[in-house]
């Protein structure tokens, strides 16, 4: 007889799945910021305003340490719930969702590289007190960073391109292959505060969409990064990887966020729209059956991915659970079923942003309606890695078994 045993779950500190109080405290919390963010987000979105007001909105409101384990001071919630809160964000402010999910994926990889338990459990007890917003720079296409030896410790030099919330975040998480130093060779993850001596935030963020996430350059200029600064290593291992389905799914969730935000308002202003087509034997355009089939189309899909990424959003906390016990093939099953949704939420998001226009009308291209910005945003930020190349890892598995190379982008 064969006995088989549960491998230890160890590194993590989280396990289990989001009670239903949790959900509904947490997601109650974050429609009241998105409220809020709602009465100014398109004045914002034309000053190109650097957010700072609104991360004091997600430290005061206590979503900065909701994945924080309580035992380090934080709220204790789970990944569903986290992913859940970016989702209701985006249907107000994609740019500020956009900074509190890399939030709890920059802070969470503490875990994810962090093989010291005191170590990690220092990192999560100071957010916690600071109520800290992690940002990072690590960029994989923008040139590499030096990370030179120097002493006990190292310099760092060199520009990253894309670095979300970090001109107005606490800290920035980056990594760099070391060069001399007890860890040459080496790639090395630490986190830095964001106005360290030595860094420059350019502002050279001006982007057709996401023009309130803060996503311009960092420049280091041998800046001081001491062993206290250093979270770990890449050790190539599965669990510390299972970060990057986590990111694409973050991305999941905020197209789906956008699609619904578009929705809401479309409806509001079909509702509102006087009068209707000389054509349609009605007397209101919300009362069209071509405007019903719109909306009906548009919804349906939009349902359907929300059922998807639901789903996945619980299976992360199943996922992450597993800790240092995580194998490649359960890494490989969570990035197929990711990049599954990471398709749909894209064409759909692209689609539903785009088309309910139909429905609005001409007068709801205005600028000061702001329902161009939904399109806009994830236009943007679909563009992060190609959704073609994503197609391309569903299908090669499905015909083939087929695992791309784990990176930054798989």
């Amino acid at each position: 007889m064969t006995i088989t045993t549960t491998p230890p779950r160890t590194r993590s500190p989280w396990s289990g799945v989001a009670s239903a109080a949790e959900s509904e405290r947490w997601l109650a919390v974050a429609q009241s910021v998105a409220d809020e963010l709602a009465k100014d987000a398109v004045a914002r979105d034309r000053a190109n305003t650097p957010p700072v007001e609104q991360l004091a909105l997600l430290r005061e409101s206590g979503l900065a340490n909701l994945l924080v384990p309580a035992q380090a001071g934080g709220h204790g919630g789970h990944w569903e719930t986290a992913f859940g809160v970016a989702r209701v964000l985006a249907r107000a402010d994609a740019s500020i969702a956009q900074i509190l999910g890399y939030h709890y994926l920059n802070q969470a990889c503490v875990v994810f590289y962090g093989t010291d338990p005191a170590r990690q459990a220092e990192w999560l007890r100071r957010s916690a007190e600071g109520s800290w917003v992690w940002s990072d720079s690590f960029n994989p296409v923008s040139p590499d960073l030096a990370f030179t030896a120097d002493g006990d410790g190292y310099r760092l030099s060199g520009v990253k391109r894309f670095a979300t919330g970090a001109s107005v975040a606490d800290v920035i998480i980056a990594g760099a292959v070391a060069e001399g130093g007890a860890l040459d060779g080496r790639l090395v993850v630490f986190a830095i505060e964001g106005d360290r001596p030595g860094i420059e935030h350019p502002g050279d963020w001006d982007n057709v969409g996401y023009r309130a996430s803060a996503s311009g350059s960092v420049r280091y200029t041998d800046v001081a990064v001491s062993p206290d600064d250093i979270i770990g290593v890449d050790e190539d291992e599965p669990f510390s990887s299972v970060v990057t389905p986590g990111v694409q799914l973050l991305f999941g969730n905020i197209y789906l966020g956008i699609a619904e935000g578009a929705l809401a308002q479309a409806r509001e202003l079909t509702r509102a729209r006087p009068g209707s087509w000389f054509l349609s034997g009605v007397d209101r355009y919300s009362d069209d059956p071509v405007t019903h089939r719109l909306f009906g189309e548009l919804v349906a899909r939009t349902v359907a991915v929300e059922a998807l990424a639901d789903r996945l959003n619980r299976r992360y906390d199943e996922a992450v659970a597993l800790g240092a016990a995580t194998t490649s093939d359960d890494r490989a099953a969570l990035e197929i079923a990711v990049a599954q949704l990471k398709v749909i939420a894209t064409e759909v998001g692209l689609d539903v942003s785009s088309r309910v226009f139909e429905a609005t009308g001409a007068s709801s291209t205005r600028a000061a309606v702001g329902l161009d910005r939904h399109w806009r945003d994830i236009r943007t930020h679909s563009l992060h890695d190609p959704v073609d190349y994503k197609k391309i890892e569903v299908g090669a598995h499905y015909l083939n078994g087929t695992i791309q190379p784990v990176s930054l982008y798989t």
